[in-house]
């Protein structure tokens, strides 16, 4: 069932960075992942309240809040950048570089999650940076 759903985000991911380019046109970057974000935000709530999860909310911890805040942050952080990232440059390239994440990602489990990396990862990861190597110069 994993595998379904990683399917559908990439290809919701696909349509996001499409739609994105359409709709950044003539709109200040910032404002644009404003709006994006007040839709993701009642969306995901929407789902909460649709799921009962939000009976949950009392039972989460102070190192879980940290934490679910930093990445919120990050999160932030990179949709500004990517939202002026494809105001400034073209999708088949901007979405490429972004994706090199998942190489960043990799290195850090390492570095602090203390992940094994093994010699298919990291095979697969120089062939990601390869692949974005070619599809942006």
């Amino acid at each position: 069932m994993w595998l379904l759903f990683a399917l559908l985000s990439a290809l919701f991911a696909a349509l996001t960075s499409i739609l994105a380019k359409i709709g950044i046109e003539n709109v200040n970057s910032h404002l644009a992942t404003a709006i994006r974000t007040v839709v993701v935000v009642a969306m995901s709530w929407g789902m909460v309240f649709l799921t009962h999860a939000q009976s949950g909310l009392s039972g989460i911890g102070r190192r879980s809040w940290i934490f679910l805040i930093l990445s919120g942050l990050a999160t932030g952080a990179s949709w500004l950048c990517y939202y002026r990232a494809m105001q400034l440059g073209e999708v088949s390239k901007v979405v490429p570089v972004d994706k090199l994440s998942i190489v960043l990602t990799f290195v850090l489990a390492v570095v602090f999650l203390h992940e094994k990396m093994g010699v298919k990862s990291l095979l697969g990861c120089a062939l990601i940076t390869i692949g974005t190597l070619l599809m942006i110069l």
